[in-house]
């Protein structure tokens, strides 16, 4: 009946993967706890006696988010924008976070907002649109030391609208309109430029090709020529020897050479209308006696 008696004062408690516990004890930080199951002993004795008082507060260490909504800012060239960012952030430190401050979201809220006013305050619209990512960078810059110092990680933080005023708005509108023109000029420009550079190329490879097809067509008739050149000149000189030879031979043996005469003869005496003129030795008359 006793234990029973006890068993029903105390209480129990879980602390699940998503929390962290910080134990107190009369309003002293003793510990932290992580998750499991712990016994929190009663606030009194058996026989109402006072005792340690107990208090666990739990700790959220999820990743979440926070939305800045509609900022108004001056930007460096006086033109007021309204932002919107998203940050995401977790507790890292749950110790900190209940202790450093009183409420760590909305000592978040208030650094990241002020943040956001000092970057966008030290840029251009111009560099604005042109570079959003240094918005949050700059922001990652100026809060996540700080918030560190309150237990509390920043995993991101992006610039989710920007809006305009009426006017600047329609002007931004046409301005991106006439730069998504240019770029499709551009494109086609460089497109067109880079056609008539192969065509270029081409036309410049072709005549390459063709002068030296043409040369070379060029050298070997100069070399055919050449060597036909040479081959006459060789057969000339062979005919030239051949008659010399022969010469040799007729003046060695007239005979042959009357022979030579009497076929000529009578190939021609086998033609019709072959002529031939057959000169006789002329008569000279013998002088008189003087």
């Amino acid at each position: 009946m006793f234990w029973e008696m006890v068993m029903r004062k105390q209480r129990d408690l879980i602390i699940r993967d998503t929390h962290r516990g910080l134990w107190y004890e009369d309003g002293v930080l003793k510990k932290v706890l992580e998750a499991g199951r712990f016994v929190i002993p009663p606030d009194k004795g058996l026989f109402g006696q006072k005792r340690t008082v107990v208090e666990v507060t739990l700790v959220d260490i999820r990743q979440r988010e926070l939305t800045i909504k509609g900022q108004e800012i001056l930007t460096a060239d006086k033109v007021a924008i309204r932002v919107s960012i998203i940050v995401q952030f977790r507790v890292v430190d749950p110790r900190a976070a209940m202790h450093e401050v009183e409420k760590f979201e909305e000592r978040l809220y208030s650094d990241v907002q002020l943040a956001a006013r000092r970057s966008l305050a030290s840029m251009t619209l111009e560099e604005i649109l042109t570079n959003r990512n240094r918005l949050s960078e700059d922001i990652l810059r100026d809060v996540k030391e700080t918030a560190g110092q309150y237990g509390v990680m920043i995993l991101r933080a992006d610039v989710k609208d920007l809006v305009f005023p009426g006017n600047l708005q329609e002007i931004m509108n046409r301005v991106l309109a006439a730069e998504r023109m240019s770029e499709a000029q551009l494109v086609e420009a460089r497109t067109k430029a880079q056609t008539q550079q192969i065509e270029s190329q081409a036309v410049a490879e072709s005549r390459r090709m063709q002068s030296e097809s043409e040369a070379t067509r060029v050298r070997l008739a100069a070399q055919a020529e050449a060597e036909a050149l040479k081959i006459r000149s060789e057969a000339e000189r062979e005919a030239l020897r051949q008659s010399a030879e022969a010469a040799g031979l007729f003046s060695q043996h007239p005979a042959l050479l009357r022979l030579k005469e009497l076929e000529a003869l009578k190939v021609l005496g086998q033609s019709a209308n072959a002529k031939l003129y057959i000169g006789f030795e002329k008569h000279v008359p013998l002088e008189k006696d003087q």
